[in-house]
């Protein structure tokens, strides 16, 4: 496996994600890091987009995600980005998710996030 990755860090989306009524209804921020792991050797040598993947596409992957449809959980959400990614771009071997909710909805409690972490490879 590369120790080569693209990474994307610190996306930020509004969507409607949650096991809570209230999340569904109101939405919430997210932030995503996702890192994909594949042999840039060739992007390297050659300076063309054709031997990497689109930092765009990543991206847009990530976003119909979590401005999409709405899931009851975290771990879904990412399950669901790294399968689609891993489908999308077979240069990809392995991936790695992570999705944060940025006030989860837990009462009495100061925490800056709460998120998963998953990681996927072929």
């Amino acid at each position: 496996m590369s120790a080569d990755r693209i990474i994307l860090s610190g996306m930020q989306f509004y969507g409607f994600h949650g096991v809570n009524a209230e999340e569904r209804a109101l939405g919430q921020p997210f932030v995503v890091d996702l890192e994909a792991e594949m042999d840039l050797r060739a992007a390297c040598d050659s300076d063309r987009l054709t031997d990497t993947v689109s930092y765009t596409h990543l991206y847009r992957a990530v976003k119909t995600v979590m401005e999409g449809e709405p899931l009851n959980l975290l771990e879904a959400a990412a399950g669901t980005i790294a399968t689609q990614v891993l489908h999308q771009h077979p240069l990809i071997n392995a991936i790695r998710v992570r999705v944060q909710k940025t006030r989860p909805p837990i009462r009495g409690s100061v925490i800056d996030s709460a998120g998963v972490e998953i990681y996927r490879q072929r």
